[in-house]
């Protein structure tokens, strides 16, 4: 195993002191060891991995240094645009260390949502034309891999990645944590929802802990999932399918189950959903300020005004809770007013250790979600 300090001081030495990203579960422990260890203005959890590669790119061209960026290879595809239209070397040509967590990698059991990305990392990193190398698990063999990445960074001022596989990096607990003294686990939260909606209320949850506990809540109340579309990938995207399905079914009560991470990562959305006005949607936001699936890094969800943004962008109706109480208040107003409406819940991080993931494929969830879809009410 690769310790995170050993990696981190290797990439300081070659004067590599500015990181970027979106953190990745593969890469927790050495995204926890930056978060402890470098300085505020040295390190940014970006909004998405675009983002990232935008703020390393102008972290270049500031300094002339050679910025690392970190993502999980989903990220890849928010990635891909200002790879090859800004650092590129037929371009800009900005050099960058790109640090991938491989989810999905081929004889790995993994998640649905990450089989087909995980067959392709590879193939599409060669296809932009980024040399790389599957990170070694000896720190003898990382110092050569090291060398060979700042040779090519060096001499193409290019973009060059470590792909990172599962248990590459020691353990390292976060220790600068982030906290809210809210009241309600976002478990809590979803539960007071879907037992306080309507019992015909579509369900669209965002990707991560959220869609994983409304499936064990709908087990554990003896109720159908077929209800709820669960969004177990896409990150930032569940808003946007929770939009398009009230536009559609306006006869049917759309509740979105948001993240905070999610929300900000694709905030655009909020502007459409603002503008379209559907009556029949209630945008819920579950805000605990961490990446919680990933690590717990912190998002800046608790240090913005996610109710201000969502007025702005055009919602009818906004509210901000941090209480059981205010919880059901505020879903009631909702659901009373039938106008466009969005709720920011504050909430504790973490998540049960025993929590599972749905016994239910993507596609089961999909055939079972279009039947409910097509009855009428």
């Amino acid at each position: 195993m690769i310790r995170p300090e050993y990696f981190y001081d290797l990439l300081q030495k070659r004067g590599s002191d500015f990181f970027t990203g979106v953190p990745d579960s593969l890469l927790k422990n050495f995204c926890a060891y930056m978060t402890d260890t470098a300085p505020e203005d040295k390190h940014i959890i970006a909004a998405n991995e675009g983002c990232a590669l935008a703020l390393a790119s102008g972290y270049h061209l500031a300094t002339g240094k050679t910025p690392v960026v970190y993502m999980q290879n989903s990220g890849l595809g928010n990635a891909v645009n200002p790879l090859l239209s800004l650092a590129d070397s037929d371009v800009y040509s900005v050099p960058l260390v790109l640090l991938i967590g491989w989810r999905g990698m081929p004889s790995v059991h993994d998640e649905p949502q990450h089989i087909k990305q995980g067959k392709v990392t590879l193939s599409l990193l060669d296809a932009m034309r980024i040399p790389y190398v599957v990170t070694a698990e000896s720190e003898d063999e990382l110092n050569k891999q090291i060398d060979y990445c700042y040779a090519y960074t060096e001499k193409a001022s290019a973009p060059f990645a470590f792909v990172v596989k599962k248990d590459t990096f020691a353990p390292y607990a976060l220790k600068n944590k982030t906290s809210s003294d809210a009241e309600m686990t976002r478990e809590d939260a979803i539960e007071r929802i879907v037992l306080r909606s309507p019992k015909d209320a579509i369900f669209v949850s965002t990707t991560g802990m959220a869609s994983r506990e409304l499936f064990e809540l709908r087990v554990k109340h003896g109720m159908s999932g077929a209800n709820d579309f669960l969004t177990v990938g896409s990150m930032g995207h569940a808003s946007q399918i929770a939009l398009s399905i009230a536009m559609q079914k306006k006869d049917r009560l759309v509740i979105c189950l948001d993240g905070d991470g999610a929300a900000i990562m694709q905030m655009g959305g909020l502007a459409t959903i603002g503008v379209r006005k559907p009556d029949n949607m209630i945008h819920v936001v579950l805000n605990n300020g961490a990446h919680d699936s990933v690590g717990g890094q912190p998002t800046v969800g608790l240090k913005i005004d996610l109710p201000g943004i969502a007025k702005a962008c055009g919602y009818a109706h906004t509210y901000s809770v941090e209480d059981a109480a205010s919880l059901e208040a505020a879903l009631a107003n909702a659901l009373s007013e039938k106008k466009t409406a969005f709720i920011e819940v504050k909430i504790r991080k973490g998540a049960r250790a025993d929590l599972g993931r749905p016994t239910t494929s993507p596609r089961e969830n999909k055939k079972a979600f279009m039947e409910v879809l097509r009855r009428n009410v």
